[in-house]
């Protein structure tokens, strides 16, 4: 399966397996583009991704360790 940035909760639960020990709540915009495109899942256009999305992923990684 490969992983779209639309997939903000699959994208959201694959960074909580890849990085058990990052708090999402501290993670920049930068480093968290840079860590989904890292996924080895991961399969879109960077340029498709936005500010929107990112907070999008970051809401759900933060819901995912509650």
């Amino acid at each position: 399966m490969s992983l779209k940035w639309t997939d903000v909760l699959e994208i959201a639960i694959a960074l909580d397996e890849r990085w058990p020990d990052v708090d999402p709540i501290a993670v920049n915009f930068v480093d968290l583009r840079d860590w989904i495109m890292q996924l080895p899942e991961f399969d879109d256009d960077p340029a498709r991704c936005g500010e929107r999305i990112l907070e999008a992923v970051q809401q759900a990684w933060i819901e995912e360790r509650e």
